[in-house]
């Protein structure tokens, strides 16, 4: 069976249909949550995600964050972008008892372990085959008998705002393949402006590097 696995869509419509495009025919969907907040389409993000066949949709922080109503961070921009885009978004019973993980053969998948960002220099303990997002870097470590896969962010890469990241998995062996797709992301940005985003959100995704 082969599934396309992915997180961190961040209401980023374009991004999320042009990977569903890379990934072609496949047998069904694992989306690790984050699919709100930040874009500008959360709700067509969420609407999409819940439509797709043999769909897994497991829950983010950010669905925690649209659910309760409250972004309980510090950072400022993210705090605009919470702001801006909570007050939008209406597909609040759709995200509210999502599950927070799913097993496929002898791997978790969840947003992320242990509530942290994973980078690849973490230091972590792993207890078993993980696969997660949150952190927008796709990656894979080993630690002893067990492996660790980041999918990456779909619509929102932390290094180049242009490239999407996910996984493709072939059950059989539990196979994991790195896709990295380029988009136009002037187009997001055009629509975040016409849409009254803060400047300092609208910079945020200007200012990052293009690959």
């Amino acid at each position: 069976m082969l599934l396309a696995v992915f997180s961190d869509v961040h209401g980023n419509l374009p991004a999320l249909e042009i990977m569903l495009r890379d990934a072609g025919p496949v047998d069904g969907y694992v989306c690790l949550g984050d699919c709100v907040n930040y874009g500008p389409w959360s709700d067509e993000c969420v609407d999409l995600v819940r439509s797709l066949p043999a769909t897994v949709y497991l829950r983010g922080n950010h669905e925690e964050y649209f659910v309760d109503g409250h972004y309980p961070g510090s950072h400022p921009v993210a705090r605009a972008f919470f702001e801006h885009c909570a007050p939008m978004f209406t597909r609040h019973e759709a995200i509210a008892d999502l599950p927070v993980d799913h097993v496929i053969g002898d791997h978790v998948f969840s947003h992320t372990v242990d509530d942290r960002y994973v980078y690849p220099d973490t230091v972590l303990e792993l207890t078993g085959n993980a696969v997660i997002g949150h952190s927008h870097h796709q990656f894979r470590l080993e630690h002893g008998h067990y492996r660790l896969l980041n999918t990456g962010s779909v619509g929102q890469n932390r290094k180049h705002i242009n490239l999407i990241d996910y996984l493709l998995l072939d059950t059989e062996g539990m196979v994991f393949t790195p896709r990295t797709v380029r988009y136009d992301e002037t187009y997001v940005i055009n629509e975040m402006r016409r849409r009254n985003y803060p400047e300092e959100c609208v910079a945020y995704y200007d200012g990052k590097a293009r690959a």
